[in-house]
This record gives C-alpha cells, sequence and structure tokens, in this order.
C-alpha cells in the first residue's frame, strides 16, 4: 500500500544554508530538525529529502562528497532518534560548468522528477504526501506533482506569502518552522483519519 510522506528540502528547512564550495560541508542540522523528524517517523510518515545541489554543475563539490554530506545528515538525525527514508538530489543546472551536469532537467525545481523517482521507488502517496521547502520553484514543483507544499518563513523568503504564491503558481499552507510543518502534516492526517503505514 502507497504511503503518505513528509518531503523536505534540505538548506534552509532541515540544514543551515551553507556557504560556497568547501563551505558547504559538513552540514549543520537547525535546531528543531531532528526532533521534527523523530515525530513524523513515530506519526507513521516517511521523511524524504528532496534538495537541489547545483553546486556538482558548478565544480564546488562532487557527487562523493555530496554522498559523504547526506551520510553524514542521516547520522547526525540517527544519533537524536531520528530517521531519514531517502534523500533525492539534482546535481544539474542549465549554466552549469561540467558539461555532463549542465542540463535544462527535469529534475530540478520546478520538475517534478525527484518526487516521482520517490514514488516509484519507495511506494509514496504522491496526493497523500506534503513538501515544506522555502523556494517558489521546488514549491511549484510540489503542486505540480500533486503534492501539497508548505512554505517555510526563513530571512530569505521574507517578501510577501501573495509574491510567493504567485512564484509559485499555487497557494500555500504557511509555518515558521520545520517543527510547525511537522504539526500541520500530523494533525493533517489525524483530520482525515487515514493510515499512512
Amino acid at each position: 500500500m502507497p504511503r503518505r510522506a513528509l518531503f523536505v528540502d534540505r538548506d534552509g528547512t532541515l540544514c543551515e544554508r551553507p556557504g560556497s564550495g568547501a563551505e558547504r560541508h559538513p552540514l549543520r542540522l537547525l535546531p528543531d530538525a531532528a526532533a521534527s523528524v523523530r515525530r513524523l517517523n513515530q506519526g507513521g510518515f516517511q521523511v524524504i529529502v528532496v534538495t537541489d545541489q547545483p553546486g556538482v554543475a558548478f565544480d564546488e563539490f562532487d557527487e562523493d562528497v555530496l554522498a559523504d554530506a547526506h551520510e553524514k545528515l542521516r547520522l547526525l538525525l540517527l544519533e537524536e532518534g531520528a530517521r531519514l527514508d531517502g534523500i533525492y538530489h539534482c546535481p544539474h543546472h542549465p549554466e552549469g560548468r561540467i558539461e555532463r551536469y549542465r542540463s535544462d532537467c527535469a529534475c530540478r525545481g520546478p520538475g517534478t522528477a525527484l518526487f516521482e523517482r520517490a514514488r516509484d521507488e519507495m511506494g509514496v502517496d504522491l496526493a497523500g504526501s506534503f513538501f515544506v521547502c522555502d523556494s517558489p520553484l521546488g514549491l511549484r514543483a510540489a503542486a505540480s506533482a500533486g503534492i501539497r507544499p508548505i512554505l517555510v518563513r526563513v530571512e530569505r523568503t521574507r517578501e510577501s506569502v501573495a509574491r510567493i504564491e504567485q512564484l509559485a503558481g499555487t497557494s500555500l499552507d504557511v509555518v515558521e518552522t520545520l517543527n510547525d510543518a511537522a504539526s500541520l502534516v500530523l494533525r493533517s492526517r489525524a483530520a482525515t483519519g487515514v493510515a499512512v503505514s
């Protein structure tokens, strides 16, 4: 049976927004990240990271460095009793320096390919799932895939919600933190009475 998921953007939502180049790693969790993921685990949701990582295309770091960072991210969460069920990333950018990653692809927001891969590989019910993110393009991608988008307000998204909704092409739930998003998702599950596993 398909399972519901909370898809979460990595940078600025789950982790501190990194600097450029070598400063991008290691990742640092935001203060409420582990507790939020743990609550969702306990609530029966899969928790899946979906992230654009164009630094690969711009030769700031390679996919091995990215894989090591994501393994560290999993371990940081596990140390606090929280679990990621999957991590999907897009390494492309249409203006990238590395030719094999220079692409206007379907997996970079607002493309939907990463969500569709999770659906196919992990049995996710996209229509019953959520995506929490601070990027209008990411939120647009989620809505296009039939996923309920949640805007987390951080310093770089302090413009009006109406403007962000215009860029995202959809109406949005708006929260201040990932923990607020977890509360919204768990309340939604309780209201619908739909089993998640």
